[in-house]
């Protein structure tokens, strides 16, 4: 049967794939999200073996660091006439890079406010 030119078929696994990117976090490839699976996923060589947060947060810093780099690389490229580079590629990564600017903004606005109560607390 076709709905409007498309496949039932066809939307039916659109939707079993809308379904399975929505139970797994991968998102935009992040650092925090690595970082999160790291913590929460211990590997299988050293079950008991924990990541600090200070390990966590350095990771997470560095791929939102690499995803700038590499989005402003991209649209250096693309300024320069690089055939290979689209410019939806430099917006798309441009975008993915600010969104995980943002995300680091607001993670490091939390820290911040979670360590000024801890400070205003009496004991």
């Amino acid at each position: 049967m076709s709905v409007g030119g498309i496949d039932a078929q066809r939307i039916s696994s659109m939707l079993a794939q809308l379904r399975a990117a929505a139970q797994k976090p991968e998102g935009l490839g992040s650092g925090a999200t690595q970082a999160l699976n790291a913590v929460n996923k211990p590997t299988a060589a050293s079950p008991t073996s924990q990541v600090s947060f200070s390990d966590a947060l350095k990771s997470s810093l560095d791929s939102v660091n690499n995803m700038q780099l590499q989005s402003e690389k991209l649209g250096q490229d693309f300024a320069m006439g690089n055939d290979n580079v689209s410019l939806s590629d430099v917006m798309i990564s441009g975008q993915k890079a600010n969104i995980a600017f943002q995300a680091t903004v607001q993670v490091r606005n939390k820290l911040v406010s979670a360590y000024q109560d801890m400070m205003n607390m009496q004991v």
